[in-house]
């Protein structure tokens, strides 16, 4: 991922817990998503879209939960192992508080009408947002004729055969990297850019480590 806005850099343990906090109380479903994405993007603006995109991808190809997963990549991101901690709690602490408590009451009102119809209502939205977010993100990340080529084989065999998705990704990711590898131009560039990173990085410890050196020489 690329890197925050230096004014999102600045970001509170504190606000990392109530935006995800906020997002997961207000969210439902796989409608999360949008919700992720108005408000890490649009609101906090704490991620570009490229950045959220990354964070989605990876979140979708790791195991657990996408929100879950999401939470912690950014809020690593942001502001390391405690961002992540602080992000991933805000995010599951409502859901499990609301879940716990419907729980409790599902076996009661489990075959009420009215609760059913009102179930139905929250699952037709969460598919509306679910297509909206689709549909958005797809237009930035479809670009060439070789993204059908993955896109249509995974949709069929995953949406319509209902096959596993690690085996799918274990055939498809080989051929899409192959696919988008980048070109001698690019590599270069990001080669130039690591040994300038390294060598300042040689050269602060260097720093570091005389300041050691003199400040433990004895005084006369």
């Amino acid at each position: 991922m690329k890197d925050a806005p230096a004014h999102a850099k600045n970001v509170s343990l504190s606000k990392l817990f109530s935006v995800f906090f906020y997002i997961g109380a207000i969210s439902f479903g796989g409608g999360v998503i949008a919700y992720l994405r108005d408000h890490l993007v649009f609101r906090q603006k704490w991620l570009d879209e490229d950045n959220f995109l990354a964070a989605f991808e990876i979140g979708q190809t790791a195991p657990g939960l996408i929100s879950t997963n999401v939470s912690v990549i950014v809020g690593s991101h942001l502001r390391g192992v405690a961002g992540a901690v602080a992000a991933a709690v805000g995010m599951t602490l409502p859901g499990a508080i609301v879940v716990f408590i419907l729980g409790l009451l599902y076996t009661q009102f489990k075959n009420n009408p009215e609760v059913g119809a009102v179930l139905g209502g929250v699952g037709a939205a969460a598919v509306g947002l679910i297509l909206a977010v689709t549909l958005q993100m797809g237009a930035r990340e479809i670009r060439k004729w070789q993204d059908w080529i993955i896109m249509i084989p995974a949709f069929v065999v995953v949406g319509i055969f209902h096959i596993s998705l690690v085996p799918v990704l274990a055939v498809l990711v080989p051929i899409s990297a192959q696919f988008n590898r980048p070109q001698a131009k690019e590599l270069a560039e990001y080669h130039a850019e690591q040994a300038v990173y390294h060598a300042q990085l040689a050269e602060h410890h260097e720093v570091v480590a005389a300041r050691h050196g003199a400040s433990a020489e004895p005084s006369s």
